[in-house]
């Protein structure tokens, strides 16, 4: 191991070098409090910072560690969560372009509001492991050492130490960070004795500021929650306190209500509730069953051999419905096909906004049913697939619905929101129903909803670009660019970060040579769920990296089926 000092050494013999000489950096160097291994630098200032890799290993000594650590896994995901969010913070201050390039940054991937298990600080048995991405600077491609200089030996030791070192850390906002985590998971683990799919407490704060932030608004320019009297739960934690909230049942539920009065907002925090959330946003007791999956139609996507035929039977020029494929699928069989793979990887509850829904697969209203014969009309809507799905299936479905009272005969609950709180209107909207009968014909028939377990074929992964070499890359949430072609993840709405698209990438090219012909996607989601509980995320690549969150397999089913390369046997 070489002397921190020796890095000043060889920044002075390589100043105004091309860039690629910082290669020479490449080691292990003790700076006393910790051991710094530059494990890869990227050869030019342009590069991803997924090209480079730097390791900080330190004594637990150095910092606080919470007591029983250990007792629980989730205890451990809690507090690396912590701590990278610490250096998050205070790499911001370096963190800034300085030169051309990445030159200058100091960071690691922004985490989001979700504490997720995180390869970027890991808790070894008697160190901790921060991993992190330096741009090391330059002018054009030219190095400048006396920056370079100042960055390593003096920006990242101070880092270091305000984030990690004992006296500057508040055990209260460490334990509170994990108590959280842990109390969300408790509800969460509640909700299958009690039989429902989600519970939001009173006093969550649901709004978000708008636009692509998951940020909660100010708690003083939000309404809070309150449950409806008629729904209100109280449920025990641990620490012998009690929470009353919201109690969402198994089977269907309407919320409804008038325009922007928090339909879509609490359909959010439902989808949201899949993840624990940090102190302080607003979510962090409200929380769904896990396999609760958002479903919508998204318009061009492909598909790959899905059994539609529950919803959709037959289609113009013969084409098959039960193994339906396409490269550019419609509003409705985007969203049949979504529903059927959602069913396949095992979704428990279904979560729908009209907004972003197909109207023909939602409904058929009498008019329409007077006008299109249903031997013409090849759809059968989900209003007459949903109490099917429910007895037969055991899922459950929460929609979101302003525009069609017809849904009510099929509810087990109907939630109104007025002014941003719920109302319990299920007695009203059953007095309705039986006042108001509604005039359609029911559509369909009872074949059961059966999603295929389909096999995916070798070939069905490809990262060799144009030019036969891996090109594989992530930049943004939702696209992930594999190859020669592009997954296109616009419509998971549950991925919460980009960490969390990095590590599903890993997970497509870590089954790229397990395609055999032989398992299911099914199957080969708990290939990848066994690598994990066995090796961490690190476990999904050869290839050391700190830049890897955690992820539902529902999510990596989800991407894997938005593959334009996928082929089904």
């Amino acid at each position: 191991m070489k002397n921190n000092d020796s890095i000043r050494s060889f920044l002075a013999g390589i100043n105004g070098r091309d860039y690629g000489a910082y290669q020479s950096l490449i080691g292990e160097y003790d700076f006393g409090d910790f051991r710094l291994i530059i494990e890869r630098i990227p050869k030019d200032p342009y590069a991803p910072s997924f090209t480079g890799l730097y390791r900080a290993v330190f004594n637990k000594s150095y910092t606080y560690i919470p007591p029983g650590l250990g007792e629980n896994p989730l205890r451990v995901t809690a507090f690396g969560d912590f701590m990278i969010r610490r250096f998050f913070r205070e790499s911001e201050a370096y963190s800034f372009i300085r030169g051309t390039g990445n030159s200058g940054l100091i960071t690691v991937d922004k985490p989001g509001q979700a504490i997720l298990e995180r390869n970027s600080f890991l808790v070894r048995d008697d160190t901790l492991e921060l991993r992190f991405f330096v741009g090391l600077p330059a002018e054009g491609r030219l190095i400048n050492a006396k920056l370079a200089e100042l960055m390593i030996l003096e920006e990242v030791p101070r880092i270091m130490k305000k984030a990690f070192f004992r006296e500057n850390i508040e055990p209260e906002a460490c334990l509170n960070h994990l108590n959280t985590a842990l109390r969300s998971e408790f509800l969460r683990s509640s909700l299958e004795e009690k039989n429902l799919v989600a519970f939001i407490a009173d006093g969550s704060i649901l709004p978000r500021t708008g636009g692509d932030s998951d940020e909660p608004v100010e708690s003083r320019c939000a309404v809070p929650f309150s449950s409806p009297e008629s729904l209100a739960e109280n449920i025990s934690l641990p620490d012998g306190t009690a929470v009353r909230g919201m109690a969402v049942p198994r089977g269907i539920t309407l919320i409804t209500g008038g325009g922007y009065h928090g339909k879509s907002t609490l359909l959010k925090a439902l989808a949201a509730g899949v993840y624990n959330h940090i102190p302080g946003d607003g979510r962090e007791m409200a929380v769904s069953l896990r396999s609760a999956l958002k479903i919508r139609s998204y318009s061009g996507r492909p598909v790959a051999k899905v059994n539609i035929s529950p919803f959709i039977d037959h289609l113009p020029g013969g084409i098959r419905t039960d193994a339906f494929s396409t490269q550019n699928a419609s509003g409705s069989t985007s969203q049949a096909a979504a529903l059927m793979e959602g069913l396949e990887a095992g979704a428990e509850v279904l979560l729908m906004d009209e907004d972003t829904c197909a109207t023909n697969f939602m409904i058929r209203d009498r008019l329409m049913q007077e006008l299109v014969a249903k031997e013409d009309e090849p759809i059968t809507p989900f209003i007459d697939r949903v109490d099917q799905l429910y007895q037969d299936n055991g899922v459950s479905t929460i929609l979101v619905l302003g525009g069609s009272g017809d849904y009510f005969s099929h509810s087990t609950t109907v939630i109104q929101m007025k002014d941003y709180l719920p109302l319990d209107v299920t007695g009203r909207a059953g007095e309705l129903v039986r006042t108001f009968p509604s005039p359609r014909r029911m559509e369909g028939n009872d074949t059961h909803i059966t999603p295929t377990m389909r096999i995916p074929l070798a070939g069905s992964v490809d990262p060799l670009n144009h030019y036969g070499k891996k090109s594989v890359f992530v930049r943004e949430v939702r696209r992930i660019n594999m190859g020669r072609t592009v997954i296109d993840l616009t419509d998971l709405e549950q991925l919460e970060e980009l960490s969390q698209t990095k590590a599903i990438t890993e997970a497509i090219l870590f089954l790229k040579d397990k395609l055999n012909g032989e398992k299911t996607i099914q199957e080969l989601l708990a290939v990848v769920e066994k690598q994990i509980e066995r090796a961490g995320l690190d476990g999904l690549s050869s290839l050391l990296s700190g830049n890897l969150a955690g992820f539902r397999m529902i999510e990596l089913a989800g991407a894997i089926n938005r593959l334009r390369t996928l082929k089904i046997q």
